[in-house]
């Protein structure tokens, strides 16, 4: 039937206008498609996947602050300040909705399921062995020590692992939305140009089959659909930049200070644990600088917080990085006045200097201020994130309305081109 309908040229007509109507169609429904998908995708990446991986970093760092203010909270004993416990207790209490969102977010991931399962059936035992280290600090029994090293060992081995790894699956999720976000359109683009290629090849069969020079339905139809290319390209390009432009001066940024906030953590963690051994914490120190290495160098050259500081742009940012820095380098020259009154048999005044909040100089003050001003330039690495994602989910505004009605356009001008072809022959 299609053979005999070819063998006229009404025929011919009909069969070229049928078929550059439906590539039509197919298109804009491929490329306002893609360019909801994206927009979309942008659109989650901002208000669910980025915010939750936040949340489930924050949760890291209250367990493992939870860990240091136990520690701090015992070597106070019965002097025990209430801005640790009240501290201790939010720190706690984090874990329960961190672990509802991710699992909300992750729902069908079973990775997510089993750290989740470890977070929340280990921290109950933590706390139990924490509540129970306390009371014996207060009754001034020295077995006190070994519950909160218990508790510390499981912490380390057990739940902040998993809470890790939980980190790590989230910020795996950012990194694959943000790669389908900013992928190039294929399917789309092999599309747009087949039609493009078609509205050309149909204009030049129109034109020997009708001898006119140009026929204005299909000029017409070429156009929309050079339009909504022209349109695609610019808007995805920018949506692109943008999007990358988040990552490479945002979130890549936050990852690599929110490691650093953790390895400070960590580090704070074994500061005070040498403490509470009394003379059995070797393996603590050891870590401890370890992890000081990590975070600032060798000598005063380079360190995650240097390298973060590269990495920025904005000038608010680097001063809470400088700030940083210089809090860093304090704390651990206070620390190894802590080392030296501690391995000197002065084990009050070594105490005191790593836990008074209230004392200028002590290894409390200085590592506040080191996690204040990361929180600061973690918040900041963030809102320069959602700024710019922002920006790129609004370059596709309008972009999967545009498209269909460039393909309505599009249909509508073959329709009635072919149609003005066909009258001839009646």
């Amino acid at each position: 039937m299609v053979a005999n309908s070819w063998a006229t040229t009404p025929g011919r007509l009909s069969i070229i206008a049928g078929g550059i109507v439906a590539l039509i169609l197919l298109t804009g429904v491929v490329a306002a498609a893609t360019a909801m998908s994206k927009s979309d995708t942008t659109t989650n990446l901002v208000e669910i996947h980025e915010p939750t991986a936040a949340d489930v970093q924050r949760l890291y760092s209250a367990l493992s602050d939870a860990d240091a203010a136990a520690a701090s909270s015992l070597l106070a004993a019965g002097d025990e300040p209430i801005e640790l416990r009240r501290r201790y207790e939010n720190d706690i209490a984090l874990v329960g909705p961190t672990l509802g969102l991710a699992a909300l977010d992750r729902s069908g991931d079973p990775r997510v399921k089993e750290q989740i399962e470890v977070v929340g059936r280990q921290v109950p035992t933590y706390v139990g062995l924490v509540e129970t280290a306390r009371t014996n600090s207060r009754q001034g029994l020295p077995i006190g020590g070994a519950y909160l090293r218990e508790a510390s060992n499981l912490m380390r081995t057990e739940i902040l692992p998993a809470a890790e790894r939980l980190y790590r699956i989230q910020v795996e999720r950012v990194a694959d939305e943000r790669e389908s976000a900013v992928s190039f359109p294929y399917a789309a683009t092999a599309l747009a140009v087949l039609l493009i290629v078609a509205l050309v090849a149909a204009q030049i069969q129109v034109r020997r089959l009708s001898k006119r020079r140009l026929n204005v339905g299909l000029l017409v139809a070429t156009s929309a659909i050079l339009l909504g290319v022209i349109w695609s390209s610019v808007a995805m390009t920018a949506h692109a930049r943008l999007v990358n432009e988040g990552h490479d001066h945002g979130s890549a940024q936050v990852n690599l200070l929110a490691d650093t906030r953790i390895t400070a953590l960590q580090a704070r963690a074994d500061e005070l644990l040498t403490l509470v051994a009394r003379g059995a914490g070797a393996t603590y120190e050891e870590e401890f600088a370890k992890l000081s290495r990590t975070i600032v160098g060798d000598g005063g050259d380079g360190g995650t917080l240097r390298e973060a500081r590269t990495m920025t742009r904005d000038e608010e940012m680097v001063h809470h990085l400088d700030q940083s820095i210089g809090a860093a380098e304090r704390w651990l020259t206070t620390h190894g006045e802590i080392r030296q009154s501690d391995d000197g048999g002065n084990y009050e005044e070594a105490v005191e200097l790593a836990i008074d909040s209230r004392r200028a100089g002590s290894s409390a003050v200085e590592f506040r201020s080191l996690d204040d001003h990361l929180g600061v330039a973690i918040k900041g690495g963030r809102q320069h994130f959602v700024a710019e994602t922002v920006g790129g989910a609004r370059a596709l505004t309008l972009l999967t309305a545009g498209w269909a009605l460039l393909a309505l356009v599009a249909a509508a001008g073959v329709v009635s081109g072919i149609r003005q072809r066909l009258r001839e022959y009646r």
